[in-house]
């Protein structure tokens, strides 16, 4: 049996500790021996763990950013656009949630984290940024009324889908994933309109 490329390895593996023992306790070394690799074949692909970090959230999490990046204003229905976004907001926050808590925990961690971040400009931010962008070209197009407050709208969808997620981990029993989205969707649009 051929061995995966070590640069997938290293991904493959630091997703799986990631998910298991959260951000601030995976270390690179730790990763690079799941890997079987060394740490400095590590550093040969990703610059430091805030880099790999980044590229796990774009290829081993559900595909948020693209999925914003890809809507085009008055194309397609937009309640079922909505509900695609929280839909997909759901479950990256689902996934991201329990990878991220432990950074709350260490707060000289979670500031190297946010510096690491902000240098490669990214961040939590950009997700809300995406379907502010969104939401105003829709505005424009006329599917969204020229009151409505884009940034606040995005930022209730995102942070009711980020909240769901917090709730999942604490136990709650959260409504169906298909039924949250289209919920979410039809209410923060009967608002916006």
């Amino acid at each position: 049996m051929e061995q995966k490329p070590a640069r997938i390895r290293i991904v493959d593996a630091a997703h799986e500790l990631m998910l298991r023992i959260g951000l601030a306790r995976t270390t690179t070394k730790e990763i690079a021996k799941a890997a079987g690799c060394s740490e400095a074949a590590l550093y040969k692909y990703f610059g430091s763990k805030e880099e790999l970090f980044v590229t796990v959230l774009g290829e081993r999490m559900p595909r948020l950013g693209p999925l914003l990046s890809g809507l085009e204003a008055g194309r397609g229905d937009l309640e079922q656009n909505l509900t695609e976004i929280a839909r997909q907001a759901a479950l990256f926050y689902e996934q991201t949630f329990p990878v991220l808590a432990s950074l709350y925990a260490e707060p000289r961690l979670k500031q190297r984290h946010e510096a690491a971040m902000r240098e490669m400009g990214t961040g939590p931010h950009k997700p809300i940024q995406g379907l502010d962008a969104y939401l105003r070209a829709e505005q424009g197009a006329g599917r969204v009324g020229p009151g409505a407050d884009t940034y606040a709208a995005a930022s209730l969808l995102l942070g009711a889908c980020a909240q769901r997620a917090f709730a999942y981990e604490m136990g709650a029993a959260p409504q169906a994933l298909d039924d949250f989205a289209a919920s979410l969707a039809r209410t923060l649009l009967s608002g916006i309109s």
